[in-house]
């Protein structure tokens, strides 16, 4: 049929290997998946409509302009949109040969960020602050990472070798200490650390290394991020504040006592914009890292499930695009996405509501923060831009699939009319 692509059998398997010199397949281009444009303009907007009704009370508790936080605010949100549609014009292929410059670029901030001086609240070197500008590192981390990674398990699987000790998992195993130990010993920044674990982890699931081998190197990492833990008086508070935040909610169990207090206050329907409590002066962090809480006052139970139920969409379209991509390097782009926003989302709320120890991860594109919304809006970009060549025109044949279709592994298989199921990827044997 004219203007449709129909692969089946081994069709399908020559498809997704008929790639150019980056290894990207480019398909035929159709309409993009704009259920991530809205999902994103809809948090963004949650985030600048929550950080205006805060802004007066936030003033006043921190001795500054009542325009100051919208107004950045707002610059952010303008910046976030702007990547996002830069981000979603460049061709995959692009973003193919950034891999390597976006570490290096990652790896120079990381060294830059030690030399500068902290600030007297954050006694951490997170921040490269210029003028009046911050820029935190660990956002481009992420992204970097997510390129570059792609790249290279996508590269050891069309060369076969994706379960190769040498070749494989000794790299990713050196490179992921690393990054784990600049993120939470030299930026001390346990979350992160562990966003960046998952987003391995996944990725490396999802292209095919043997569960017994992520095992081992999530072991590795999660054995450092223990004696991080262990070696530091501020972690070991936060965890013992975790197991009971009621013991100290005068010393180090303060924030989760006043978010849990904020949660509860909301109730079904919540105190409304103009009636907040906790964002003059008690809840720390009320426009950043603690700003569900501030949501779950304003708008209540009802409010707040909104607010999940958007992630849950943008998730789940994040998941069938995953289904849908025909080349392996874009697939892995989308997982390496999937795995920082939701890991992202689930560690911000859970901390909020006691179910996790509190990290200082942000609401994913809500939270204020200019370099947190502007890097997750270009890995969304960069997901939109996919969405425009995923194989949405693929059927079975009319006699079942073939004999290559049902024996071709890893992940670049296509099930036919079902989505990608990793646990269904026949793996190598360690």
């Amino acid at each position: 049929m004219i203007g449709r692509r129909v692969l089946t059998g081994s069709r399908l398997v020559a498809a997704a290997a008929a790639n150019p010199a980056d290894g990207t397949y480019v398909g035929r281009r159709h309409k993009p998946d704009y259920w991530l444009l809205i999902g994103a303009t809809l948090l963004l907007t949650i985030g600048f409509i929550v950080v205006f009704s805060i802004s007066p009370g936030l003033a006043a508790s921190q001795n500054v302009s009542q325009n100051y936080f919208i107004t950045k605010q707002f610059i952010d949100v303008v910046l976030g949109l702007a990547v996002f549609g830069l981000a979603a014009r460049l061709p995959i292929s692009l973003w193919h040969r950034l891999a390597r410059p976006l570490a290096y670029a990652a790896i120079l901030a990381s060294a830059v960020v030690m030399f500068m001086p902290v600030d007297s609240i954050y006694q951490a070197h997170r921040w490269i602050r210029v003028g009046g500008l911050s820029f935190q590192v660990v956002e481009l981390i992420k992204l970097a990472l997510i390129i570059w990674l792609a790249g290279f398990l996508a590269q050891r699987f069309r060369a076969g070798k994706i379960a190769d000790s040498s070749a494989t998992i000794r790299p990713l195993l050196i490179i992921l200490i690393a990054i784990a130990f600049v993120i939470a010993k030299a930026q001390s920044d346990l979350g992160s650390a562990g966003v960046v674990l998952a987003i391995t982890a996944l990725m490396a699931y999802v292209a095919g290394v043997p569960l017994k081998r992520i095992g081992l190197i999530a072991a590795t990492v999660l054995l450092i991020l223990t004696i991080a833990i262990a070696s530091s008086n501020y972690r070991r508070e936060r965890l013992a504040t975790f197991l009971n935040p009621q013991s100290d909610c005068l010393g180090s169990g303060y924030q989760a006592c006043q978010a849990l207090k904020s949660v509860g206050s909301g109730g079904l329907v919540g105190l409304g914009l103009g009636h907040s409590v906790q964002a003059y002066g008690y809840l720390p962090e009320a426009s950043n890292d603690s700003i569900f809480a501030i949501i779950a006052e304003k708008f209540g139970f009802i409010g707040s499930a909104i607010v999940v139920a958007i992630y849950a969409v943008l998730i789940s379209r994040l998941k069938t695009i995953i289904s849908k991509t025909a080349d392996v390097f874009s697939r892995l782009v989308v997982v390496g996405v999937l795995a920082w926003f939701s890991t992202q989302m689930i560690i911000n709320i859970g901390a909020m509501i006691g179910l996790l120890p509190l990290k200082g991860i942000t609401l994913p594109l809500v939270s204020q923060g200019g370099t947190s919304i502007i890097f997750l809006t270009a890995a969304l970009g960069v997901v939109f831009q996919i969405s425009r060549y995923t194989s949405y025109d693929v059927i079975e044949p009319k006699n079942g699939p073939t004999s290559a279709s049902r024996s071709y592994s890893g992940p670049g298989r296509r099930r036919l009319r079902r989505p990608y199921n990793p646990a269904s990827v026949t793996r190598p044997r360690a």
